[in-house]
């Protein structure tokens, strides 16, 4: 297969996963025989310095060129500490979810057997957690409208019976996929747009009835995550619910670094780990990269090039056992591995394979 792949790496930690994401994407073309071109656009707060635009025109249209974005992350203290800033490197992936129609977000929450002693939770607890989360991602308070002045500031939580039903539809596929099993989150006690969600989701159940389908208030969600996180198969949720479940959902692993996503909808997908930028590991050499080079797989697995997602995890898989670890998961008296020496350590298993 011929893939054209836009590389967007982003700020802080974001360069240098990204090249181990690269380096990954290719040893598994070399190994299968498929043709990978890449193409490298700027975003976020790097994008903002260059030319004062975190999503600006031509990385737009590297993206409408590719057939799948890899992405890794925006974001810069400078921004962050100063709430007057009119511009942010968010602003950029906000931006690339909407122009590029990117309403679905799929985030899977696995355990790693070997890693269940670096999650806050109890061994007992999480161990054989494994589900997905979907979240609407182009609605909601994000997107709406918005207003601030010094004395009042509102956001405008707003969807559309058809952003609704899409979002739905997606969830409802994973489910028929996995355990059959969706859990519609919202707050429909409190909220008018929750209620609409929940009129919605009850409305298309009977078209999915080989589907369990159960609603959850939020709260009560995001407790359940800690307290039983094996319930759960599908999470369906809007766009703010889903930024902070997913988060808590990410803390199950032990490590947000671990965790990978993808961003699919009307037009090029995205795929990305579901950390931040660090900024503050940038250019050291520690941060750990297998939430990108998962994201490779989750690529590959969405051209259905099965056998190439699952080498990727396999390797994974084998780093972990091996020890082969960047410092915030490994063992006690393990060897250290930078980001680099990990991404090296795959690339060669998969050459090897």
């Amino acid at each position: 297969m011929k893939l054209k792949i836009a590389v967007l790496a982003g700020d802080g930690i974001g360069p240098e996963i990204s090249e181990q994401g690269v380096q990954v994407m290719s040893a598994v073309a070399e190994r299968f025989g498929h043709d990978v071109e890449y193409e490298y656009a700027i975003c976020g707060a790097d994008a903002i310095d260059k030319v004062g635009d975190p999503f600006p025109e031509e990385t737009f249209q590297t993206c409408t060129r590719a057939d799948a974005v890899l992405f890794s992350a925006v974001g810069d203290p400078k921004y962050d500490n100063d709430p007057t800033a009119k511009v942010r490197p968010e602003q950029g992936l906000l931006a690339m979810r909407k122009r590029l129609g990117l309403f679905a977000n799929v985030r899977p929450v696995e355990t790693f057997d070997c890693l269940i002693h670096k999650s806050p939770l109890k061994d007992d607890l999480v161990r054989g957690a494994d589900f997905v989360c979907i979240r609407e991602l182009t609605g909601g308070m994000y997107f709406g409208e918005k207003y601030q002045d010094n004395d009042k500031a509102y956001d405008t939580n707003f969807y559309s019976r058809p952003e609704v039903e899409r979002i739905l539809r997606v969830g409802y596929d994973y489910a028929r996929r996995r355990h059959k099993h969706l859990t519609v989150v919202d707050k429909a006690n409190v909220l008018a747009s929750s209620r609409l969600w929940r009129q919605v989701a009850k409305e298309m159940a009977p078209q999915y009835a080989d589907v369990e389908t159960d609603f959850m208030f939020v709260d009560n969600a995001a407790m359940r995550m800690i307290q039983d996180p094996r319930f759960f198969d599908v999470i369906v949720t809007e766009n703010t619910f889903g930024d902070i479940l997913t988060d808590e959902g990410s803390c199950i692993t032990g490590s947000m670094g671990l965790l990978p996503s993808a961003s699919t909808g009307e037009s090029t997908p995205v795929f990305e780990p579901v950390h931040g930028s660090w900024p503050q590991a940038a250019g050291q050499n520690i941060a750990n990269p297998l939430a990108q080079i998962l994201s490779v797989a989750m690529l590959y697995e969405y051209f259905n090039l099965e056998a190439e997602g699952r080498l990727i995890r396999e390797a994974v898989n084998a780093s972990l056992d091996a020890n082969v670890r960047t410092p915030e998961i490994q063992v006690e008296g393990g060897a250290h591995y930078g980001t680099r020496e990990v991404g090296e350590w795959i690339v060669d298993y998969i050459r090897k394979a």
